[in-house]
């Protein structure tokens, strides 16, 4: 029971830092039309500028000055190179966004070197934030922080007991997420900002008659996009790993959530983000194979089967394949993606 508890909890906290990284990616699309190649290099220069703000000002300030400057430097590269190419249409801006990635990876590289660095969480996110203890008599328990020993050994062999951590950093990964998602909803249907923003994308003349600098706008909402990707490379470096290839380990998988919750919807990114998160999550922990299940239910296998490759590959070892089988499929069957509504 704690291995499903547990898994479940990793794969949500996966799962929202998706969405962290996605409803930038889905918040720039859905008002510009732009599908940033970069994006998820915007994530790592916010996890590597939050690791060297973190050993001057401390986490909590990387924290918040670390987003802010990811989401200036955004809003300076729409305002003066991915405008002028945006009226030559999409080609030319995934092209610049492209290379965009290119370079700033180069740059980190020679400013930071090519091995992970040390980003280390502050003292309140080291640690479990609670843990689960399973007892082969009691059943599951729950304790805040660290269990003790006690808790966790017992004199009789005939009790086992698993002692489940789960660590601080994912819980708090977790809860900036919910409250990421809940703040862009009030922001874009209860706020004028957000009206603003939404009558920009289908009216942009109207919007302009009134007053309004559409291109403004624009920069605005590019820099908030890159500044949310910026904000999720500070939890995920220091809950994770920040090394150069950070970018690249999750650039693939946020456009398959773009896509598969549907282009320009926040709600469809959140629930394909859930879902890839907990579905990896599950699949790298089984380590069953199609020759290990059929031998389980009892079938006679032969030897030439045992030797096949294709039958011994365990469910861990094509987790990684998981989601784009997942974006194929939702392509063929359902080209909007699960909510989407705009057409691409």
């Amino acid at each position: 029971m704690e291995f499903f508890v547990i898994s479940t909890l990793n794969g949500l906290s996966y799962g929202l830092l998706l969405f962290m990284l996605s409803s930038g990616l889905t918040l720039i699309f859905s008002m510009m039309g732009v599908l940033n190649f970069a994006h998820a290099s915007f994530y790592m220069i916010g996890a590597y500028i939050g690791f060297t703000l973190n050993s001057v000002l401390g986490f909590w300030t990387a924290l918040l000055v670390a987003p802010v400057l990811a989401g200036l430097l955004g809003a300076f590269f729409e305002k003066f190179c991915l405008r002028r190419v945006h009226k030559f249409g999409h080609v030319p801006e995934l092209l610049i966004t492209f290379g965009l990635s290119y370079v700033v990876l180069e740059i980190v590289q020679l400013v930071w070197g090519r091995t992970a660095v040390e980003f280390q969480p502050p003292m309140e996110l080291q640690g479990p934030a609670f843990t689960l203890i399973q007892n082969s008599i009691n059943g599951l328990s729950l304790v805040w922080g660290a269990a003790s020993a006690e808790m966790c050994q017992v004199a009789d062999a005939a009790v086992r007991v698993v002692c489940s951590p789960f660590p601080a950093t994912r819980a708090f990964m977790m809860l900036v997420a919910v409250s990421m998602m809940f703040g862009l909803w009030l922001l874009l249907t209860k706020t004028r900002v957000g009206l603003v923003i939404q009558a920009a994308l289908t009216h942009p003349e109207m919007v302009e008659s009134l007053g309004h600098n559409v291109p403004r706008v624009f920069m605005s909402v590019f820099g908030v996009g890159t500044a949310l990707a910026g904000l999720a490379g500070v939890i995920g470096g220091s809950t994770f790993v920040t090394e150069p290839a950070m970018a690249a380990t999750v650039g693939s998988v946020i456009f398959v959530v773009v896509v598969v919750g549907g282009m320009g919807s926040l709600a469809g990114a959140f629930l394909a983000s859930i879902i890839i998160g907990i579905v990896q999550t599950f699949a790298v922990a089984l380590d069953y194979s199609v020759l290990s299940l059929l031998q389980n239910f009892g079938f006679s296998v032969g030897v030439a089967s045992q030797d096949n490759a294709l039958l011994k590959l365990t469910i861990s070892q094509v987790a990684p394949i998981l989601p784009y089988l997942f974006l194929v499929l939702i392509l063929i069957f359902r080209p909007r993606g699960l909510l989407g509504k705009r057409e691409t």
